[in-house]
């Protein structure tokens, strides 16, 4: 199986991706939510020991095939560890038919016109190198609007494109994510300003290539319709930004031809306490709903 295989797969098959990319800052989140308190370990090897034993579990349950779940996307950590001693992102490509995608951003820079632009990503070159020898399909990078800036919002978008073309000249492709934040007053705003922002830079991607788009799910119904009709564009995924799995799905199956990209949503009810049994119906339950929304789009 080969990169186009991956992306007949990313750009056509019904499905999602899952976000299993929680990094240094999120990770001691989402171990608590899957019961694991931070008493539970004693350094920050030991909570990657832990969120990676947690992130095998979810990927080795029997639902999580490429038949609902198309991609996921990693954790660096994650792709440089093993699950049954095979590499990460090969494992879930042979052994599930998921397409691996790698988070690549190092975290958000402080606040400035209403955006968190992202750090610098000064040894991105290196980390993309891996990626592609390790079977890696593609990327992801988030940066976050807190208001509808039309600066803030310009520099956002100009730095995802302008890392998005360095991605793309390594032969992967680039899921630009620049997340409105859905808790703010003028969401709708910003999303206007957004959607115009990325049209104009589509013009900069080269030719032939494509990109993928995160977005938060929109105010308005289907604003991002342009952009799934674009042919610069392989998909449109969301992300579920805060809402509960079941408001999530509710939003998305409103817009046509969006798919999901839930992180929290996803792992919602999951327990380290659980039985196999138990963790794998609920993950299967899970699965199947978001899914259907995916698909109902």
């Amino acid at each position: 199986m080969t990169q186009s295989d991956m992306a007949a797969q990313v750009a056509n098959k019904d499905g999602f991706i899952a976000a299993l990319d929680q990094s240094g800052g999120s990770t001691p989140k989402a171990l608590k939510l899957y019961g694991v308190s931070e008493s539970a370990y004693s350094n920050e090897e030991e909570m990657f020991d832990l969120i990676h034993q947690m992130r095998s579990r979810i990927i080795k349950s029997p639902a999580f095939t490429g038949d609902k779940v198309m991609g996921a996307i990693l954790f660096e950590q994650t792709m440089d560890r093993e699950i049954d001693g095979v590499p990460t992102a090969q494992y879930l490509w042979e052994n599930r038919s998921v397409v691996p995608f790698l988070k690549v951003d190092k975290g958000l820079a402080e606040e400035a016109d209403g955006v968190k632009l992202m750090k610098p990503m000064p040894d991105l070159d290196a980390l993309l190198e891996r990626a592609v020898a390790k079977g890696v399909f593609g990327t992801k990078m988030r940066s976050v609007i807190d208001a509808a800036n039309p600066k803030g919002i310009a520099a956002i978008v100009d730095q995802q494109f302008e890392v998005g073309r360095q991605i793309l000249s390594h032969g992967l492709v680039p899921i630009i994510e620049p997340e409105v934040t859905i808790s703010i007053d003028d969401k709708a705003e910003a999303e206007d300003i957004l959607l115009a922002e990325i049209q104009k830079h589509l013009d900069g991607v080269p030719e032939g290539k494509q990109v993928m788009l995160k977005l938060s799910l929109p105010t308005k119904p289907n604003l991002y319709k342009p952009l799934i009709d674009d042919p610069r564009v392989m998909r449109v995924v969301a992300l579920s930004g805060g809402y509960s799995r079941d408001e999530a799905n509710e939003k998305l199956a409103q817009n046509t031809g969006m798919i999901a990209s839930f992180s929290r949503a996803l792992s919602e009810g999951l327990s380290a306490d659980q039985s196999d049994a138990e963790f794998d119906a609920m993950l299967a339950e899970a699965i199947d709903s978001i899914f259907e929304a995916s698909r109902a789009g």
